[in-house]
């Protein structure tokens, strides 16, 4: 009697078929599976067998038969080339050196590449302090030592300015660029075109919460205006160590330069100790202080060109009046000094902490005052018409008696 078959089906699952049964349906996929006799299924499978064999005999004698046709390419000679060619190739063959001098004549070329090179010019200029960070400055100091002009002690307000950034006002070391004759770097030396570009590295990148600073010790003059932006007429100019030949650096470039590029939320204060210096920075407002401490703004542009910032701050402290000449005195340190540079190092460092703005024209102005009368009990001492005393000026009208100075 025959007996069930167990059949399986594409779904995987295993069915039991009855005897004499041609198809069975899968439960689960509803598949359905026809039946065969047993013999031809033996028969079906043992093909199925024999032609895994012959397929597995195949590819292993492919796999043997690959090394064998490599190691045959390899040892095929190469075809030889066009007659023309080959003749070339005979003659560079002939042409190269024996091995030993081709390697010494390896060893040779490059020494002689490097002696027929020019040597590289030499490196005179040495990169800038980085513009980026809160507190930076620019110091210039110009005492035009050799000539008919040469003044005294502006280096070394140059170098008692940077004391003071450094050692009372918290100033990086790093971030103050000094310009002075005294420096032993070309890019240091405070000539128009180092001057220049001081002044663009000191606003570049400038930032909310910068604090700027620009100090010139040096000679200042004035020139006539040719553009008009000025009420008297007349232009205010600095006048860098080589002026003589590369011309002054007037009050309409330093605007440019170091104004108007503020942002927002950044600072510049300018200490000018030159003469005729009282707007040099070609800001706006310009306060008027008398000796009793009262003081009113005045403006000061034509209103042809616009003298602000882009959002930001500029104060400058200017030894003297536009029309003023400036003074450096010995009687505060026995030393020619800059009477500008001292008494404001001095008022700030006797003030106190967080003294404001009018505290310090105030206490600027007393210290040279009395230098000045000092100075009027020497014999040989002429005194001045007009004695020259700060004035301050600003891209913005503020109260100087309640606005806190801070560097």
């Amino acid at each position: 009697m025959a007996s069930r078959r167990d059949v399986r089906c594409r779904c995987g699952r295993w069915m039991s078929a009855q005897p004499g049964v041609s198809s069975i349906q899968c439960s689960t996929c509803h598949t359905v599976t026809q039946l065969s006799s047993s013999l031809v299924d033996i028969a079906r499978g043992a093909n199925r067998v024999l032609q895994g064999i012959q397929q597995l005999r195949r590819q292993h004698k492919q796999q043997q038969q690959q090394p064998q046709q490599q190691q045959q390419i390899m040892a095929q000679p190469p075809p030889p080339p066009p007659k023309r060619q080959h003749k070339q190739q005979q003659q560079q063959i002939m042409a190269q050196p024996p091995p030993r001098r081709q390697h010494k004549q390896q060893q040779q070329q490059p020494q002689q590449q490097i002696m027929a090179q020019p040597p590289p010019p030499p490196k005179l200029l040495e990169p800038l302090p980085s513009p980026f960070g809160k507190k930076r400055a620019v110091i210039c100091g110009l005492d035009y030592k050799g000539k008919s002009y040469s003044l005294e002690g502006c280096i070394s307000d140059a170098k008692s300015m940077r004391t003071f950034l450094v050692k009372q006002m918290g100033f990086p070391i790093d971030s103050i660029l000094m310009l002075t004759e005294d420096e032993a770097s070309p890019q240091r030396i405070p000539t128009k075109k180092n001057i220049r570009k001081a002044m663009r590295w000191l606003v570049e990148g400038n930032r909310a919460r910068d604090s700027l600073v620009f100090h010139y010790s040096g000679h200042g003059s004035q020139q006539k205006d040719y553009n008009g932006d000025e009420v008297d007429g007349q232009d205010e100019a600095l006048a860098p160590l080589d002026h003589e030949t590369e011309g002054k650096i007037i009050d309409d470039e330093i605007n440019k330069t170091l104004v108007r590029p503020l942002v927002h939320g950044a600072k510049l204060h300018a200490v000018i100790d030159a003469c005729n210096s009282g707007t040099v920075l070609d800001l706006p407002s310009v306060c008027r202080m008398e000796r009793n401490g009262f003081y009113e703004w005045e403006r000061q542009t034509s209103g042809r060109t616009y003298k602000g910032t882009n959002g930001g701050t500029a104060i400058c402290l200017s030894a003297c009046d536009d029309h003023e000449a400036s003074g450096y005195t010995p009687v505060f340190t026995g030393k020619n000094a800059g009477a500008m540079t001292y008494s404001f190092i001095k008022a700030v460092k006797t003030a106190g902490p967080a003294p404001t703005y009018g505290h310090l024209l105030n206490l600027m102005c007393s210290a040279i005052r009395e230098a000045q009368s000092r100075l009027a009990r020497d014999e040989n001492y002429t005194s001045p018409e007009e004695t020259a005393e700060p004035l301050l000026t600003s891209s913005e009208e503020f109260d100087i008696y309640a606005t806190k100075f801070v560097l």
